[in-house]
Formats: C-alpha cells, structure tokens, sequence
C-alpha cells in the first residue's frame, strides 16, 4: 500500500482545483487524484455552449493537463473508481483491487443527472449532458432541420436549447412547471429569458407533464398529459442532478441533501471532507441554512478551501454563491441566495439590462439577480461584497442607477 497522503476520489472541478491548492500551500507528501472518466480534469462549462457550438472537433479544455499533473507530482489515476472506504485503518480500495492509504481523504465526486422515468416506457434513446462524452455524442446528431425535444427548463436545458437553435435545429422545450426557471431566478427574469428564446424560434410547452414516450416510423413522439404528441428525432432531458453519495453512504458517513458536513467541510468523519455539487453544507451568511450548490465558482472555491483545511487551517466556508448563464446574447448572473430575500429592489440598466436586488425584512442585501449584455457583470460583483459585508442599506439607493454601487462599499 502506498504512502498515507492526500488522496481526492472524483477529478472534476472540485478535485483539480483542491490537488493544485495542495502544492500551492506546500504539501510535499503524496497526492492521488482519482477519477472515473478516462480523460484528464477539464471544465464542464463549455460542454452545453462552446463543445456544441464550435466549428471543426471539439477538445476538453483541461485545468490540469499532462503536464502540469507531472508539474506538481500528482498521481492521476483515470478510469478508476473507488469502492470502499476503510475508515478504522485510513485506506481507500479502488475497483482493481488497490488499496491507497490516507492522511485526509477528499470525496469530491459530484453529481449524476436526475434520470426520466416514465412506467412502461422505453426511455434508452433520451440524452442527457453531463460529461465531454455526453456533448460529443449531443454534438453528432444536432443536425440542421432536426426536430429536438428538450426536457426540463433549467439552465442545462435552456443552454442546450439554445446551442441547437444555433445549429438549425427545430427546438422544443417542455416543462412540467408553470414557468421555466422556477429555482432561484425572480419570475421578471424567467419571462425575459424565456421571450429571447421565443425569438429566436423555441417553442414552449408549458406547465404540462409527459404520459408516454413512444416511436413512430423511426422517429420518437412525446405525448403530453393535455394529448398533444410531439413528433422528435431526439429527446434531451435536463431535469435536475442527483449527488452522488453511494460512497459516502456506504462507509457510513452522514447524508442530507448530499454528503452532510460541517462548515470547515468535514464529513461526520473528521479524516474525510467533501465539496463540490456532492455535498451539503451549513452557509454562515444564511444563519447557518443548510444548502447544496451545483454551481462552477462554488466548485472552485469550495476545492480551494478544503485544500486548506486538510492541511489543518479550520477556516469556515462562507464564500457568497455565485452563478451564471450566456444565453444568445444574454448573459444572466445571480449571487446568494434569492428565495432567502422578502423585499426586491429593481434597478433599471437600460439598454446593458436589468439588476434584481434581494434584501432581507430587515435591509440586508442577500441576493442580486441580473440580466442583459456584460455590463451587468460590475454590479453584481459589487452586490456580491454587499453581501459579504451584511450591513443595513437603503434600499431607495439601489433603484437609482445614477448612483455607483461602488460608493456603497466606501460607506
């Protein structure tokens, strides 16, 4: 068995980005990183817009290559998984029969996507977009004039919904609910994205579930609860992610809502942490609300953070969510958390957009939504310090977009 070092199980985001910190912060010791797909850590980001988009054939854009794995002495093991945790002697036993020691043990191992299930249906053929294999396989059948049925009106289907208008596919996106957007984006939002979508030629099914998937002739139909049938070449659905904790269930360690740890990001086993769209945790901004973000920036931050804490820091994660969508010429960011606001302020950009402003009963800033070209970009950084800082502002200030945000700050 090899050394007692660091040892990170999933080589996403959350993994890369903890491996790299390691180094920074002068851990000599060993580090394997371990990962199921058989491809070097790369972004997930670009998977539902430029990996589609893009002329000629896509590449993963890597956060750690070849090279800089050797850079830093890190052991990858790609196409390896994980199968059980020896927590009473600190080791991990990988699905060949290995058996790797551990000082701290990383599960950073994400998210697999929420399956359709419909009784009696032979769902084989739906789509789904979760890794570089999943977009290349996307990619291949997004052919002009291809009728495609998107399921789910969350930020995946929206993407994809509008990479394959892009491409000159007839687009169709069905969404049980009675709006798409329907988790943290205020309904103002929602409808300006949805209209830009209309635009460029999306047609939504609204508020209404699926009876049966069936097959006509070679081609899929959807029937909808109302009797509608709709006729498809491809089904994408984009219906939610599950966090993946049969590891973490299965070596006994807490689960709530993801594997549970504490605000340091220990699980219930102080040797082993978690981060990343895996796990949930208590927000110390929130008054300790328990969430779980499946989000890039928290992926990096919370991968960064854990880094430290694994070598002894226990510093508590209170970095402030952050989100973002690049839809046609739309760019969408949301930082906190909206649905913690009672009161909304509106401040109006004109033609650079919108900015939603969420505040508490008692005048905190705790969320800011915005949408429109990149300008929006400013303002929401300066919304998300705001936050961070948790003072008592006037909420008339934030109407006014005369007034600079920056000035807020100063005060």
């Amino acid at each position: 068995m090899s050394e007692f070092g660091m040892v990170i199980v999933g080589a996403g985001e959350v993994g890369a980005r903890t491996a790299i910190e390691l180094r920074m912060q002068g851990w000599n010791g060993s580090i394997t990183l371990i990962g199921e797909e058989q491809s070097a850590p790369y972004e997930r980001p670009p998977l539902s817009k430029d990996c589609l988009l893009m002329e000629g054939d896509p590449s993963p854009t890597f956060i750690l290559d070849e090279e800089k794995l050797a850079q830093n002495n890190i052991d990858f093991l790609s196409g390896s998984a994980v199968v059980e945790i020896d927590r009473n002697n600190y080791f991990v036993v990988l699905n060949n029969g290995r058996q790797i020691g551990y000082k701290r043990l990383l599960l950073a191992t994400g998210a697999r996507p929420r399956k359709l299930s419909l009784e009696g249906n032979d769902v084989s053929n739906v789509l789904y977009l979760r890794t570089f294999a999943d977009a290349l396989a996307l990619r291949s059948q997004l052919d002009a004039g291809k009728h495609v049925a998107i399921i789910g009106g969350g930020f995946i289907g929206l993407e994809v919904a509008a990479s394959a208008i892009q491409r000159g596919c007839l687009v169709t996106l069905v969404e049980v609910a009675p709006r798409i957007l329907m988790r943290g984006v205020p309904e103002e939002i929602a409808s300006m994205v949805e209209r830009r979508h209309r635009e460029a030629g999306v047609n939504f099914k609204m508020g209404v579930g699926i009876s049966n998937i069936e097959t006509d002739n070679g081609r899929q139909v959807i029937v909808l609860a109302d009797g509608t049938s709709l006729h498809c070449d491809i089904i994408i659905a984009g219906i939610g992610a599950i966090p993946e904790t049969s590891l973490a269930a299965k070596s006994g360690l807490e689960i709530e809502n993801g594997v549970r740890v504490n605000e340091l990001l220990q699980t219930s086993d102080p040797h082993i942490f978690a981060a990343g769209d895996c796990c949930s945790f208590p927000h110390l901004l929130y008054d300790g609300k328990r969430i779980r973000l499946e989000a890039w920036r928290n992926a990096q931050d919370q991968g960064i953070h854990a880094a430290h804490n694994m070598l002894g820091a226990e510093k508590a994660y209170a970095a402030v969510p952050w989100f973002w969508s690049d839809q046609y010429d739309l760019t969408l960011q949301v930082t906190g958390l909206p649905d913690q606001g009672e009161k909304t302020v509106i401040r109006d950009l004109g033609n650079s957009g919108m900015i939603f402003f969420h505040f508490s009963s008692d005048g905190k800033l705790v969320a800011a939504s915005g949408i429109g070209t990149a300008a929006i970009a400013k303002d929401i950084r300066i919304a998300e310090m705001l936050i961070e800082k948790q003072g008592v502002l006037d909420l008339e200030v934030f109407e006014k977009p005369e007034v600079k945000l920056k000035s807020l700050l100063k005060a």
